[in-house]
């Protein structure tokens, strides 16, 4: 295994932890007003969602931090490389929970959090597969992943 997908590999674990504590199942009744995607540093998204991140990995490859809104936790991710981010999701949605994706970045936690953030951040919803929907993974466009 390489030395990237090891890391990507760890940050994929230390999120499924995460999603353990903060995700819930619930509905979303779609129809809010989205911003343009936000991008940049792990630092500049966090202060657009208006959190101060805690630093939990700091690698070439991958920068994560929980962060925290309303005191409601969250993951925000970002990502050396477009595809580091998809090989990254590809394994941290068999854990379930729901993922807010930008270019480069991913927000993770509860439904509601994440619905808040998109707000802030813009991106795309989607949810994770294993413990709110053991069929298969969909994205809020109704694309089965």
């Amino acid at each position: 295994m390489s030395v990237t997908r090891k890391r990507l590999a760890g940050g994929v674990a230390g999120v499924a932890a995460a999603l353990l504590v903060l995700t819930g199942c619930g509905s979303d009744d779609g129809g809010e007003k989205v911003p343009e995607t936000a991008s940049g540093s792990l630092e500049h998204l966090a202060s657009e969602a208006g959190c101060k991140p805690n630093m939990q990995t700091d690698a070439d490859t991958i920068r994560q931090a929980i962060c925290k809104d309303s005191g409601e936790k969250f993951v925000l991710a970002t990502f050396a490389t477009d595809r580091g981010q998809r090989e990254w999701l590809n394994g941290a949605k068999d854990y379930g929970g729901y993922y807010l994706v930008g270019r480069k970045w991913v927000a993770v936690g509860a439904e509601k959090t994440v619905t808040a953030l998109r707000g802030r951040l813009g991106g795309i919803m989607e949810e994770g597969s294993e413990h709110m929907n053991p069929g298969g993974s969909h994205n809020k466009s109704g694309h089965s992943g």
